[in-house]
């Protein structure tokens, strides 16, 4: 399993989404249950985000390769967990 790695704020509407979406797959699908996310706010950890290219978030990598910037979906969440596995 690859590791992923999500970047948040606080203040987000979108990131709570994609959180609220990722806990939903997690229950709904056993296969998911596993992969663990880690999750960075980029304004408690600015020298960590500073180290990766995106620009807006919720952003996911997966093995420090960005597949996903910006307003999630079940589908992007999804896919995102989906390249997790391979």
């Amino acid at each position: 399993m690859k590791p992923v790695t999500m970047f948040i704020t606080s203040w987000c509407p979108y990131c709570k989404q994609a959180y609220a979406m990722m806990k939903e797959l997690k229950n709904k699908n056993p296969q998911y249950a596993n992969i663990e996310v880690e999750i960075i706010d980029e304004e408690l950890q600015p020298k960590i985000a500073k180290q990766y290219d995106y620009y807006y978030v919720p952003t996911y990598f997966v093995n420090e390769v960005k597949v996903h910037e910006g307003v999630p979906s079940i589908d992007i969440i999804r896919n995102v967990f989906e390249e997790a596995l391979k």
